[in-house]
């Protein structure tokens, strides 16, 4: 018997290509902005404005942003499961586009609020969604597990690369575009990520198939074993607890070495560097070739335990060397935890790709924003000194406990599912 049409279905070269385009470009957009925004505050509330109100307006835009993810993330994944996605991405492209733009052009510090918040509602139909068209479209679990790697590979590369790229395009437009808008160079690099979310539109609306995918079989008791054990509420925990360790350990990775032990912004910078860079490494490796999807699941408890163990540590780091080995340790175990955690959500979601990567995102993106506000809000308590470190290393170990469970849980249904697929392709 032949496979039909949609079982035949795959995702190309060109449609990858397009979907980690995509999802670079949301995340160069967020990290452009980080280091020019304090600047930006400071030129529309005036130059005597204090460190102290530059600092919390800061705060409280980034939340904006990741807050906006948090609510829209899964509406856009469900569009994306019931119209397809590849007008969802689009719409999320070119929303985004236009909310960078108009960030050139603002005055007011009310409009830079807006602007942070629609461009997070924009931002949160492309990640979920472009993780959606791989779990929908690619035909092998080993297919699948490395290109969700990719996604999420493109995520950080837009990350690191933002900051960079922010200030070099601004500095470099300094001497030729101050007067061709309202916000002088600083708003370069907004409108060259515009142009960039346009560019990468075209190319999606070129690649991405326009349908819903093809249905995933039904996995009768696989579904009645999730519904008994809470199997994706539990993967959305850990996913929510990784990241809120991750923004707890970032804001106060910066705190600590300006106010502790007195590290130059090169070094800081550094810190943030290698641990973008060691995610990067972990997330490549993890779903290499060398390792089977299917042997995943029993890294997940390891990976939390390394990643209790580095929080527990940050505070007793004395210097920047100690520091440095922390950092590794944090980013190696999260960058194994964050690629590990989306397969399994996305292979436990069945038809329903969008809405449930939709959740993870907005699980994560509660779990940031909580995070950093926890690890600014809880850095200078003196009843326990490193409180943020301590209490989100606590989180971590509740999440190692909960996920004790797993290896046994996630292991026969998906193996079912997958001996079923290749039973119908051999025939």
């Amino acid at each position: 018997m032949q496979l039909g049409r949609h079982e035949k279905a795959d995702v190309s070269l060109f449609t990858m290509a397009a979907l980690m385009l995509a999802v670079f470009t949301v995340s160069v957009g967020f990290g452009v902005v980080l280091p020019l925004l304090p600047y930006l505050i400071e030129r529309l509330l005036g130059a005597g404005v204090d460190a102290a109100q530059i600092s919390r307006h800061t705060g409280l835009l980034t939340a904006a942003y990741t807050f906006s993810l948090f609510l829209f993330a899964p509406m856009w994944g469900r569009l994306a499961d019931r119209h397809g996605p590849r007008g969802v991405l689009l719409v999320g492209l070119l929303g985004f586009s236009v909310t960078m733009l108009a960030f050139s052009f603002v005055e007011r510090l009310v409009a830079i609020y807006a602007e942070r918040f629609l461009s997070g509602m924009f931002a949160a139909a492309v990640t979920p969604v472009a993780a959606a068209v791989i779990g929908k479209f690619t035909t092998t679990e080993q297919g699948r597990a490395r290109r969700l790697a990719f996604i999420s590979m493109a995520g950080i590369t837009g990350f690191l690369l933002g900051p960079m790229l922010g200030v070099f395009i601004s500095r470099f437009a300094a001497d030729f575009f101050a007067l061709a808008m309202p916000a002088g160079s600083l708003a370069i690099p907004f409108a060259a990520t515009a142009l960039l979310a346009i560019l990468v539109a075209g190319a999606v609306a070129l690649a991405v198939p326009s349908s819903a995918g093809h249905e995933r079989p039904a996995q009768t008791a696989g579904a009645s074993l999730d519904k008994k054990t809470w199997l994706v509420p539990r993967l959305l925990i850990l996913t929510f607890i990784v990241s809120a360790g991750v923004g707890v350990f970032e804001v106060g990775l910066a705190l600590r070495g300006q106010q502790e032990l007195g590290l130059t912004s090169y070094q800081i910078a550094l810190m943030f560097t290698e641990c973008s860079l060691v995610m990067f490494v972990m997330q490549a490796i993890v779903f290499s070739p060398w390792f089977k999807p299917d042997t995943t699941r029993w890294l997940i408890a390891p990976a939390l335990s390394m990643f209790a163990a580095g929080l527990f540590l940050v505070p007793w780091a004395s210097d920047f060397t100690l520091m440095l080995l922390v950092i590794g340790t944090v980013a190696a175990s999260a960058g194994i935890l964050s690629p590990i955690l989306t397969y399994w959500i996305s292979a436990r979601a069945g038809s329903a790709q969008g809405w449930e990567l939709g959740k993870q995102t907005a699980a994560a993106s509660l779990g940031v924003s909580l995070g950093s506000a926890a690890g600014g809000l809880l850095y200078n308590v003196a009843v326990l000194p490193g409180a943020s470190f301590v209490l989100t290393g606590g989180l971590a170990v509740l999440g190692c406990l909960l996920s004790l469970g797993l290896p046994h849980l996630l292991a026969l249904p998906i193996r079912g599912h997958v001996r079923a697929r290749h039973e119908r392709a051999s025939q």
